[in-house]
């Protein structure tokens, strides 16, 4: 279980960005990096090919995982995760002892 995974709502810490909030929509383990739909985007020089056209893609480029928080459910503010187990379970906890739910896929 890591601290952040993809459905989490997450907020900014740092850079160009801080202080928005976004959907975490995918997770690079091995960058240790995330993509957050909204945050960090960038712009794509595609050229021209048979199937598709060319052209300018603004498109969201990955965060570290260090400058972003997930969001408490109760305070909705960020918040440092820890576990505990709960039915034999492991689950993610907030500071304020809420329960970060599992982002469905």
């Amino acid at each position: 279980m890591q601290r952040i995974s993809v459905g989490d709502e997450v907020i900014v810490m740092r850079g160009n960005d801080k202080g928005k909030r976004g959907k975490v929509s995918r997770v690079l383990r091995e960058r240790g990096a995330v993509i957050v739909e909204g945050i960090n985007r960038v712009k794509r020089h595609l050229r021209p090919t048979p199937q598709r056209g060319g052209g300018i893609l603004e498109v969201e480029a990955p965060i570290a995982l260090a400058k972003v928080m997930p969001i408490d459910p109760t305070t909705g503010k960020a918040t440092r995760v820890s576990y505990k187990t709960k039915k034999d379970k492991k689950v993610r906890v907030g500071k304020s002892g809420a329960e970060i739910s599992e982002a469905k896929k």
